[in-house]
């Protein structure tokens, strides 16, 4: 029953009303009269607090309440906010300092919250927390991820490594090398970034006695919902958490943050509702951050350029406290992809994660695999240049052949043709053309480059997924998903694959997402997951509703259950002028008195991960003059099996490629040595504009996935996955000829100018 049959390029229902202005954000649901919060915010990046006196600030006008760590410990809350961790390579268990909702005796990143103040008006806990008496010792601050005693931020990290990670057969690997005929080595930065979605975090809490209702504009409400009932020693039947219109989430927004916690306690303290807001500049300094890596990577090769074994050793910087994820992001998740499209017998990873007196850092769109996908595509290309092979050719010559694939971290790739998803973008991108190109910024005084990154993405996340379907009294029908859409526009995806299956019109087919008391469970938005899990357990609720509705038409009809079948449109049966459709079967049921007929709830796990994989040509014009680096030619062919709307795939696509291109050329996070944020506002931090983004051509080669019934590969962190590389290696292709064999992220005219200034190619 599944199909593609009516799949095409829908226009997202959504977006009518987000661009007009009618979208619900946390800002336009706050309930009216809420009272509001501003965070107190630490002003240097290591210190011991000596005083914290708010008895001034709580007696400012309109000031309801004002809490610090130690209000919080004496209402008995739950101070350690979850975070993941890893065993170390000797099997011993990572560094777990606990971190707090408020700073405790302590500050660790300029940005950590101190207190929280609740006044009537914004501004009147503004200057209420300017009345806060903060003292301190300064602590020396450590900002490089290396082994460091001197400036310990914390007693259980002593030298402030958190982690020692690894994974693969490091014997094997030795082995590999030392029979290797070709050796190769490149280090390769992996620059922060700050995500910067659209609309900065935002919460409101509101307690009616009984019940907690926090929303927040997240990716999904569960886990939440289970850490502030574990936080507030809550049964959580007693909580409710929604999440309304989302501006953009790319993993940043998926943690759980301190201001949630403390506007819910202040909430339920108070009896009433609580909205706390960031603004630009807050978010910059308390948003966790993505990437921030450098990576020492070898390939073994021998005569034939096969490659014989593959070894990374890679230090992360973790900020100054372990966050949801970040442990895992740069050792686990970097693994999942960790030898990329290629047949590599024998590979070595160790992963080590520092602290540093910076914020945070954890997901960001890709979450390790553009990581991992950015390294060893880095040093194909190097490989390709030292062993004097044409950078393709090396690739096509490793490409895993055979499927399924197990790789040596233990990926099941289940398909794949990697040679023909390449040579049609070989065609695409033209790049035969190349030389031609090539010549004509010759003559234009620009130096041009191609570059080709070749990835692969391993879908992350729950593999299961609820949903639940209501014939509702209209005559239409309510979706209820467990994901949650950041603008990735869910509304349109899963009501048009409900409208698909089940022939119930689009227009007739409403969408709830992101509420707590409404749908049982859900694993939120992350990891590309949505699509793959969301769309196979709607498959599983059409499936029983066909059977359910259709044993029902039968005793209407006169005929036996198993004689009833349903084309997608209609049930029908032989002999019968009964032909009703979904939603006429749901009336018929309703008039019947069969409410059991009328809501379907279904769970169900895919039976795999799915491996989105492609290919990306990017090419890039340099000025030698001002080191202005352009990205003026980019094209993608992805195969991401069966699409199930391919014009947002494609807009998933192009998003990826423009964070991707946004940290390769324009985006550059700076720390002074004190750690203070250096680009903490757009005057400082170059977020890409539309000027920077070339027109990326979009193409697919579909190999369907076996994963799932209906073959798809998740899409939404591709983009990215695969853009970093594609623009480095076009960066380092135009400068190679000129002596500069080292080229690094991001691409900033003054670091562009330097580099060719410093290989004796500047003009004088």
């Amino acid at each position: 029953m599944e199909k593609f049959g009516k799949s095409q390029a829908v226009k997202r229902t959504e977006d009518i009303r987000l661009l007009t202005g009618h979208g619900r954000y946390i800002d336009d649901i706050a309930p009216e009269g809420a009272l509001q919060a501003f965070v107190l915010r630490a002003p240097v990046a290591h210190a011991t607090i000596t005083t914290l006196d708010v008895s001034e600030a709580r007696q400012a006008e309109g000031v309801k309440l004002v809490l610090t760590a130690a209000d919080l410990d004496e209402a008995g809350l739950d101070m350690a906010m979850r975070a993941g961790l890893v065993k170390n390579r000797d099997g011993s268990d990572a560094a777990a300092p606990k971190r707090p909702y408020l700073a405790r005796d302590r500050i660790r990143h300029v940005g950590e919250p101190v207190a929280f103040v609740v006044a009537e008006t914004l501004q009147q806990a503004k200057d209420a927390a300017e009345l806060i008496e903060l003292d301190f010792d300064e602590l020396p601050v450590h900002m490089e991820f290396v082994q460091d005693t001197n400036a310990p931020i914390h007693e259980e990290a002593p030298d402030n490594r958190a982690y020692d990670f690894g994974l693969g057969d490091e014997e094997a690997t030795k082995a590999a090398f030392d029979k290797a005929a070709n050796v190769v080595r490149l280090e390769v930065g992996d620059n922060r970034v700050i995500c910067n979605a659209m609309e900065p975090r935002g919460c409101f809490a509101e307690f009616d006695g009984k019940r907690l209702h926090v929303a927040f504009n997240g990716q999904g409400v569960w886990s939440l919902k289970s850490d502030l009932a574990k936080a507030l020693d809550m049964p959580e039947e007693a909580i409710r958490v929604t999440t309304p219109d989302v501006g953009g989430g790319f993993g940043m927004k998926a943690a759980p943050y301190p201001e949630y916690f403390c506007a819910a306690h202040a909430a339920r303290v108070l009896g009433q509702p609580v909205h706390w807001m960031s603004d630009r500049t807050e978010a910059m300094l308390s948003d966790h951050a993505g990437r921030d890596l450098v990576t020492m990577a070898e390939l073994a090769f021998d005569e034939q350029n096969r490659i014989l074994g593959y070894r990374v050793h890679t230090k992360s910087n973790l900020g100054a406290w372990n966050s949801q994820f970040g442990q895992f992001i740069q050792s686990f998740l970097f693994a999942r992809v960790l030898t990329g499209t290629y047949d590599i017998p024998a590979a070595w990873l160790r992963a080590e994660g520092f602290y540093t007196n910076t914020t945070q850092v954890d997901a960001y769109r890709g979450a390790g695999r553009p990581e991992a996908i950015y390294v060893i595509e880095r040093v194909m290309d190097r490989a390709a240049r030292e062993l004097g092979v044409d950078p393709i050719e090396l690739r096509k010559i490793n490409f895993i052949k055979q499927f399924p694939y197990e790789t040596v971290s233990g990926e099941n790739y289940d398909v794949g043709d990697f040679p023909r998803v390449l040579d049609h973008a070989i065609a695409d991108a033209d790049v035969a053309g190349f030389e031609a190109r090539k010549a004509e910024s010759e003559k234009a005084g620009k130096l041009r480059g191609i570059g080709l990154s070749y990835y692969i993405e391993s879908i992350l996340g729950d593999p299961s997924e609820d949903v639940k379907v209501t014939f509702d009294e209209d005559g239409g029908a309510t979706i209820y998903v467990g994901t949650q859409s950041n603008g990735q526009g869910h509304e349109t995806v899963f009501a048009k694959f409900l409208s698909d299956q089940s022939g119930i019109p689009l227009e007739k087919i409403s969408f709830v997402q992101g509420d707590s008391d409404l749908i049982a469970r859900g694993g939120g938005t992350g990891g590309s997951r949505s699509v793959t899990t969301q769309a196979t357990v709607t498959l599983t609720a059409v499936r029983d509703m066909v059977a359910g509705l259709g044993e029902f038409l039968a005793e209407e009809m006169g005929v036996d259950p198993d004689e009833v079948r349903f084309d997608d449109e209609r049930f029908r049966a032989e002999g019968s002028n009964v032909s009703p459709t979904m939603l006429e079967a749901a009336a018929m049921a309703r008039e019947a008195g069969r409410e059991d007929l009328l809501s379907w709830s279904a769970h169900t796990a895919i039976d795999a991960r799915s491996y989105p994989n492609g290919a990306h040509f990017a090419e890039v014009e340099i000025d030698p003059e001002t080191g202005v680096t352009e990205v003026v030619k980019y094209t993608v062919v992805d195969d991401f099996g069966n699409l199930i709307n391919p014009m947002l795939a494609e807009g998933q696509v192009h998003g990826g490629v423009a964070q991707g291109i946004g940290q390769a050329i324009t985006e550059h996070t700076v720390f002074d040595d004190d750690g203070q944020l250096l680009t903490a506002t757009f005057m400082d931090y170059a977020m890409p504009r539309a000027y920077d983004m070339p027109w990326i051509g979009f193409d697919v080669e579909p190999v369907p996935s076996t994963g799932n019934p209906m073959g798809m590969k998740g899409c939404g962190e591709a983009g990215t996955v695969g853009a970093l590389a594609a623009v480095s290696n076009a960066v380092q292709d135009a400068l190679w000829e000129r002596g500069v064999k080292q080229v690094d992220m991001p691409f900033t005219p003054h670091r562009m100018w330097s580099l060719m200034g410093n290989a004796g190619t500047a003009a004088e």
